[in-house]
């Protein structure tokens, strides 16, 4: 299974935002990180209700507008 760190691309699995893809901005303890997606909002979420994916990009900003760009790059 891929490793759950910064920049690493995943599929929500649980919830209303289920089958779309979002990325790690930042971990905050050993059950909750910080994801957003274009279709996912910036928020926590808890890393069991995620797949992570062999993808891995790069955070370059703080601002969640410039890491949806490059997630749906990344993904394209």
């Amino acid at each position: 299974m891929p490793a759950i760190e910064v920049g690493r691309i995943c599929m929500k699995i649980s919830g209303r935002e289920s089958g779309e893809k979002c990325v790690i901005v930042e971990i905050i303890d050993d059950k909750f990180v910080e994801v957003v997606g274009s279709a996912v909002k910036n928020r926590r979420c808890n890393i069991k209700h995620l797949e992570p994916t062999e993808q891995v990009m790069e955070i370059k900003s703080e601002d969640p507008e410039a890491i949806i760009k490059d997630l749906e790059s990344a993904i394209a």
